[in-house]
């Protein structure tokens, strides 16, 4: 794998400042790419930033300056299989593949470990899409009790898949037992080159959108093509989770779910179900914004950092003039 520099750099969205960037090494000796970038003026805590299905860590860098900003440190990182970190599949990069959740949970943790001196507390979760997936399963099994709260973008609790659900779960799970979980699962691979923004259903912001093409075009490195089944196989492994209250009963920390009104990917009935079920659930709609709310315009996006906002307040160090 080729790589022009740690983290791509562009004019329309340059590597916020002081950004340090490692290696971290994750389940079966993985590597996996992880940043860190200093708080603005007073700190008072630190953001662990999860992307999802498809995001670099560089799609971010708004959202880093927003965080840092409000004197955060942020740790954000790329997931096994997407963006600079390992790639499951050696045969073609461009497959969005996973063969069950376990190994990125055990990646999260080696990579909380690995930054755990440098993250002031308290730590607050950010994750989006299947960031916000893995996330809140990882909050479930074990990590819960490192961080304060948790605000979740659109999280992928459920997918939208059809019909017939069931159908395609038991198809995934054949593909995957007969050795065909590497393959794509649609029949178009998918064109990460090359989508346009009139036909996209992640975000109304045009800049936004052509500001995360142009970093895909200037390292195709980062770019991420369809799931497999096996990927597939994973969501829905932990979509049953999710559906299971009693899975979420040690999950006692606020958890902000932020929900897209216009949603066309995941499932917004499973994010309904999970903040009924969070001991401190808490489900917050985005009126207008698609999947993205990260990416969307400044008005939808406000709703969210209105959110982390308020959870800042009440557990955050008070904030400060920044720097």
């Amino acid at each position: 794998m080729t790589q022009s520099a740690p983290l791509t750099d562009i004019p329309a969205a340059p590597v916020p400042k002081g950004a340090t960037v490692e290696w971290v090494l994750g389940a079966a000796g993985a590597r996996l790419r992880a940043a860190l970038f200093p708080a603005r003026g007073t700190v008072r805590g630190s953001v662990v930033l999860s992307g999802g299905r498809t995001e670099p860590i560089e799609k971010y860098f708004e959202v880093i300056e927003d965080l840092t900003l409000r004197g955060f440190v942020v740790l954000a990182h790329d997931w096994r299989g997407q963006g600079l970190s390992h790639r499951e599949l050696v045969d073609d990069r461009l497959k969005g593949h996973a063969a069950g959740y376990e190994a990125f949970l055990t990646d999260f943790d080696a990579l909380l470990t690995a930054f755990e001196s440098r993250l002031p507390k308290p730590w607050f979760a950010v994750g989006h899409s299947m960031g916000g997936c893995l996330t809140l399963l990882a909050l479930a099994k074990g990590q819960a009790g490192r961080f304060a709260a948790a605000v979740l973008s659109a999280p992928m609790l459920g997918l939208r898949i059809g019909r017939y659900p069931r159908a395609v779960g038991l198809l995934a799970t054949f593909n995957r037992l007969t050795g065909r979980g590497g393959a794509y699962c649609m029949g178009d691979p998918g064109k990460p080159f090359d989508d346009t923004f009139e036909d996209n259903v992640l975000t109304h912001d045009r800049v936004r959108f052509a500001r995360a093409r142009a970093q895909i075009a200037a390292n195709r490195d980062l770019a991420l093509g369809a799931p497999t089944w096996g990927w597939l196989d994973f969501a829905l492994k932990a979509q049953t989770f999710f559906a299971r209250p009693a899975n979420l009963a040690s999950v006692t920390l606020p958890v902000v779910i932020c929900q897209a009104e216009q949603e066309k990917l995941v499932d917004n009935e499973a994010q309904d179900r999970v903040a009924r079920s969070l001991p401190e659930g808490r489900l917050v709609v985005v009126k207008g914004a698609l999947h993205e709310i990260l990416m969307e315009t400044d008005d939808r996006r406000a709703v969210f950092f209105a959110e982390f906002d308020a959870l800042a307040e009440r557990l955050a160090k008070p904030s400060a003039p920044n720097a």
